[in-house]
């Protein structure tokens, strides 16, 4: 079972938001009320005893010391900004296994945390953008592919490992072998909408169901991984609970952001390697 970290920062918010109203609109008040008190009571009053009578619960001052913290965090990480990282080869070339990346939480609209309701429409995905989404399946689990197919379009991907987008075909040019796999792998310059990356390709490997189409429905997007045949992506799923019109359709209130930067790397496994910053740089 994944932690929901989005749901225990908001409690995490609201406890030490409440601890630190009550101080100030209940026991703050008592407290200058009992110092007064024992000021009025004595003609030499003791600093020990006043400020052992100011002194705040253990529980409020905690919760007072973290609430502007975890505000703050909670701000930037539901609204503007969150850090995610990579787990898996699926964005290879663009995105390697360790990298850690930056999202942008407001390019596809402000949405309010935990729920994930859109208040405040900015701007829709475009073909070709990296986007880390909630798996239709089990939305505790974060995915990142590239937006290949919008509201609207058809997708077909062939069995000589073509992809087609409205009948025309991606654009896509062979750079050559990818170093240290003897051939085995190519990597390809391909132009999705204005986004121009790299994809990999297994020259041995024939994973997809040939030549297959898709219609992406309204308020949907279709997926694909940049290393097109290492890729758990829209072209696989398969989820009985799901209806069948929206297999491998990704909604648009399961979008989390845009990933757009590389701020470090981390390799696997984390004991034998050091943090790096190699790999920095905008996510193209």
């Amino acid at each position: 079972m994944s932690l929901n970290f989005p749901l225990l920062l908001v409690i995490a918010v609201f406890v030490c938001g409440l601890l630190a109203l009550l101080d100030l609109l209940i026991l703050a008040p008592r407290r200058r009320a009992a110092i007064a008190s024992y000021q009025g009571s004595v003609s030499q009053p003791d600093v020990v005893v006043v400020e052992k009578l100011n002194k705040e619960p253990l529980l409020v001052e905690y919760g007072k010391s973290f609430f502007p913290v975890l505000f703050i965090v909670l701000v930037l990480r539901s609204f503007l900004v969150e850090p995610f990282q990579i787990p898996s080869g699926s964005m290879k070339p663009t995105l390697d296994v360790g990298d850690f990346i930056l999202v942008n939480k407001f390019s596809y609209g402000i949405r309010l945390p935990v729920i994930d309701k859109k208040i405040i429409e900015v701007g829709d995905p475009q073909r070709g953008d990296v986007m880390v989404f909630r798996y239709p399946s089990d939305p505790n689990v974060n995915y990142i592919k590239r937006v290949v197919g919008l509201p609207g379009d058809t997708v077909r991907y062939t069995a000589d490992k073509r992809l087609f987008v409205n009948g025309e075909s991606i654009a896509e040019q062979l750079v050559g072998s990818e170093p240290g796999t003897l051939g085995s792998a190519e990597l390809y310059k391909e132009k999705l909408g204005v986004a121009e990356h790299l994809i990999r390709k297994e020259m041995s490997r024939y994973r997809a169901t040939p030549d297959h189409t898709w219609t992406v429905p309204a308020g949907h997007y279709f997926m694909m991984g940049d290393n097109r045949d290492n890729s758990n992506d829209s072209r696989y799923w398969d989820d009985p609970n799901i209806p069948k019109d929206l297999l491998g359709m990704v909604p648009d209130q399961n979008i989390v952001g845009k990933a757009f930067a590389v701020w470090m790397s981390w390799p696997e496994p984390k004991l034998s390697h050091l943090p790096n910053f190699s790999r920095v740089g905008l996510i193209k």
